[in-house]
């Protein structure tokens, strides 16, 4: 099983993005990316109460994408969502930068092959300046697959 829901950009990017909560924590990935992980106590204190969710992204908050909108002016920032078990599974990912949407909605649903540009994540991560090099692709690239579930990239003792 894998699982993940995150937001990946530059540390500086993620700083001021986690500088608002408490309950958000960033560790770093390869090629200069960093990952926010989506905790139960993130996504509840993000949510923003009576405003719309994000289509097809299943643990993005409600007024998520006004806040990485508005993040994105310090630079490209993308949420990511990969769902997975026994090789079979969905990828959701969606791009900003400069305040506007510049990749995405992409999603990969069950069953569906992989366009020739690559899954969503990989896509996004390309946008956010990820180089494959000799990996499969940019996902194995920054390092998306250490850990298997959300939660499991957090320091012990602050697992959602």
């Amino acid at each position: 099983m894998y699982c993940l829901q995150a937001v990946i950009a530059t540390e500086s990017v993620l700083r001021e993005l986690a500088g608002s909560t408490a309950e958000a924590c960033i560790v770093p990935l390869g090629q200069h990316l960093w990952l926010l992980p989506m905790t139960d106590a993130w996504f509840d204190a993000v949510t923003v109460a009576g405003a719309p969710e994000l289509d097809g992204f299943w643990k993005a908050p409600a007024g998520f994408d006004r806040l990485l909108s508005a993040c994105s002016e310090a630079g490209p920032v993308a949420y990511v969502e990969a769902d997975y078990f026994g090789g079979v599974g969905t990828q959701n990912a969606l791009t900003w930068d400069a305040g506007k949407i510049v990749l995405g909605p992409l999603h990969l649903a069950e069953g569906e092959p992989s366009p020739t540009t690559g899954t969503p994540i990989s896509q996004t991560l390309r946008r956010l300046g990820a180089a494959k090099g000799n990996h499969v692709d940019e996902f194995a690239a920054v390092g998306l697959g250490r850990h298997r579930d959300t939660d499991d990239w957090l320091p012990p003792g602050e697992a959602s």
